[in-house]
């Protein structure tokens, strides 16, 4: 077995780490349950690689996320259900009949109108399978999806609706109200309450990222990959006085924190 370019090796490779007697044990055991863990895992490092500008590791990460729609798709093929074959028949059909703007005459200039297109055309596949209609303005966001972009794709859709703030002053006014009802809590001694809160203000939090038309994951990504950075400078200037973290002090942590941040702000104005 030789490495390709051929999506059909990938597929080939698959089927014989699946085949009874001579694949790979790990693999033969594996269900759709205990691969989807794998495959958000694989989703997540592509979407790290991109947050990070690592496009030579995205070609791998990419790999990978392949990799498990291969392996969920040879699992439905042992079953009778479908083959990888399938999957791309399924997602091409749907990518021509939601791109009528594209490959037939329908008219779409704007991306208000494409995107109204595009519902609409779900709506109408969904009738055709039989499928419900969504019962509320809030139906149709997968439960699964990280608790941020869940909140994101809630507000929206209620937004659509008009149950939104049309000032995101409103929105900060809220956070605030929220960040009190919190403080309220602690005082009282009720830890635990104060800790469901968290989420209220989470909540309201992602709201403002909305109105700012900033992703919130994105957001949240962006400052945690800060606070590595700025982490990691202080872990350095400890090791350069001999000294870690731990055998350090929080208010010499602090100005070693308060430090790296200036210095960042002066690399940021020197390279404009």
């Amino acid at each position: 077995m030789k490495p390709s370019r051929d999506i059909s090796r990938l597929i080939e490779i698959m089927a014989a780490l699946r085949t009874p007697g001579s694949g790979c044990p790990w693999d033969l055991e594996q269900t759709y349950e205990t691969v989807a863990p794998y495959t958000l895992e694989e989703a997540y490092e592509v979407a790290d690689a991109i947050a990070r500008g690592r496009l030579d590791e995205l070609r791998d990460e990419l790999g990978d996320l392949l990799l498990q729609v291969v392996f969920h798709a040879r699992m439905a093929e042992e079953e009778g259900r479908f083959d990888f074959g399938g999957v791309v028949e399924a997602i091409t059909t749907k990518m021509i009949r939601r791109h009528p703007h594209v490959f037939a005459d329908a008219e779409g200039k704007t991306i208000a109108h494409v995107q109204g297109m595009w519902e609409q055309i779900k709506a109408e596949e969904k009738a055709e399978r039989g499928e419900a209609a969504p019962s509320g303005a809030l139906a149709g966001v997968p439960a699964a999806l990280p608790a941020l972009t869940r909140a994101l794709k809630l507000q929206n859709k209620a937004g659509r609706v008009g149950f939104d703030w049309n000032d995101p002053r409103a929105v900060l006014a809220k956070i605030r109200e929220e960040a009190d009802e919190i403080e309220a809590e602690i005082e009282a001694g009720d830890t635990a309450r104060a800790g469901a809160e968290v989420g209220d203000l989470l909540f309201a939090v992602v709201n403002l990222a909305r109105h700012m038309d900033a992703d919130p994951e994105g957001v949240l990504r962006g400052t945690n990959a800060k606070f590595e950075r700025r982490f990691a400078s202080i872990e350095r200037a400890l090791a350069a006085r001999g000294k870690t973290p731990a055998e350090s002090t929080l208010a010499e942590m602090d100005a070693l924190w308060d430090a790296a941040k200036a210095a960042e702000k002066k690399a940021e104005k020197a390279g404009e």
